[in-house]
């Protein structure tokens, strides 16, 4: 199975058969749904790891997340495991480890959302200009417009701290 059909099938089931107020049995009914797919490997464990963080049991996440990166993941899922570890890891209050684990761009068409996830990671850290600068530059290239300014203001709230 190829990794579009594989993203196919979890995203219905998601549809089907997530529930955040049963998250036990969310997570079973995922055991169960992976057990049918034993030669999905690493992308197995990330799915694992992402009904956890889902279902709000971020703990139970972090090392899934980490196993599946250890496993070896495509560029797409890989980059998808270091977005959702890192927004676990803010929600677990570990901002230093989310931050430089969204620091580095992914080189796929993820990288606005790994951003986005990083500007929120640095608002929780404190660090607000930095947090709004990330997030206006990850908008920047999407507009028709005005890029060049707010490049410039976008630049001007971290370039002015001392």
């Amino acid at each position: 199975m190829d990794t579009n059909e594989w993203d196919a099938n979890i995203d219905a089931w998601y549809e089907a058969n997530a529930d955040e107020s049963r998250p036990a049995a969310s997570v079973a009914a995922m055991r169960e749904f992976l057990v049918g797919h034993p030669s999905s490997g690493a992308l197995a464990t990330f799915e694992l790891a992402g009904i956890h963080d889902s279902m709000g049991l971020e703990t139970e996440a972090v090392p899934l997340y980490r196993q599946a990166l250890a496993e070896g993941l495509d560029a797409d899922h890989a980059a998808r495991t270091r977005i959702q570890l890192a927004s676990s890891l803010r929600n677990l209050g570990q901002l230093d480890e989310a931050i430089a684990l969204l620091s580095e761009p992914s080189g796929t068409d993820l990288d606005a959302a790994r951003r986005a996830f990083l500007a929120l990671a640095l608002h929780a850290a404190g660090r607000h200009d930095a947090a709004v600068r990330e997030a206006l530059e990850a908008l920047i290239p999407s507009l028709p417009r005005y890029r060049r300014s707010l490049s410039a203001y976008a630049a001007e709230l971290t370039d002015t701290q001392k």
